[in-house]
């Protein structure tokens, strides 16, 4: 039986850890060639690794998604190493301060956006151009519930996570008769790193974050690596502008 995404070139960022590292590994079980992205060379590494001793393939880029060239190098080295880029996942993300707008710090505001926002529409321009020199692609983006309802003293995650699902959109509608798909999910609660540090420094957060999907618990990366999965493969060929939910039913609350 055929992989749902073999020999597709599949770049990752925020590959390192958490959403990104299942991703990467899971995509590569189905037969992809990864590039894995981060800031963090060692965990990043350690993705690689992973993938190569389940007998994948995969080369870490070092990336920085908010800087130009350094996502343009990203894509180029996709190129390179495996003839093409058929699937991209902007997944990198940070959280930024928790404040309320009056107390926000403006440079954590600017941290939040470039990265959360400014990095998906890199990899978005850079990721379609290649894209159309190889006959098309899909672009996954990782938006959260957090950019469809307001969470107090999360503006500038919020602001940037709403704009990735906006940003998806334009995306998919310009590119719709070229062969690129464009689309995104949006997770709920999820036990990444990042989480789990939310929780270690707020104690009080964790029974709150346990209970508020209706489904109960956190979700498990891998389980959130399944829907970019689906995305990235021919099973969701005419699905394209979509930001689905993967949330335990927090939403139709």
């Amino acid at each position: 039986m055929r992989n749902l995404v073999d020999g597709k070139a599949t770049v990752v960022t925020g590959g390192a850890q958490g959403i990104g590292e299942a991703t990467a590994l899971r995509f590569a079980e189905e037969g992809a060639d990864v590039v894995v992205a981060d800031v963090d060379e060692e965990g990043g590494h350690g993705t690689v690794d992973a993938i190569e001793d389940a007998g994948g393939s995969a080369v870490f880029v070092e990336t920085d998604v908010s800087e130009a060239a350094e996502v343009q190098t990203m894509i180029t080295r996709c190129v390179e190493e495996f003839g093409g880029i058929d699937v991209l996942f902007n997944n990198a993300g940070i959280d930024g301060p928790l404040e309320n707008i009056v107390e926000y710090d403006e440079d954590g505001f600017d941290r939040v956006i470039d990265v959360n926002l400014k990095g998906v529409w890199l990899g978005l321009k850079y990721g379609i151009e290649a894209m159309l020199a190889d006959g098309g692609g899909s672009i996954i983006s990782t938006s959260s519930i957090g950019g469809q309802v307001a969470v107090p003293e999360y503006s500038g995650y919020g602001a940037s996570k709403a704009g990735v699902s906006l940003i998806t959109k334009s995306a998919a509608l310009e590119f719709a008769t070229e062969g690129i798909r464009a689309n995104a999910i949006a997770p709920g609660l999820v036990e990444t790193p990042m989480v789990n540090d939310i929780m270690e420094e707020n104690p009080e957060m964790e029974e709150q974050f346990r209970n508020m999907e209706p489904m109960g618990g956190l979700a498990q990366p891998k389980e959130i690596a399944n829907s970019v999965l689906f995305l990235g493969s021919d099973l969701a060929s005419r699905v394209t502008g979509h930001t689905l939910a993967v949330e335990g039913g927090y939403l139709s609350q």
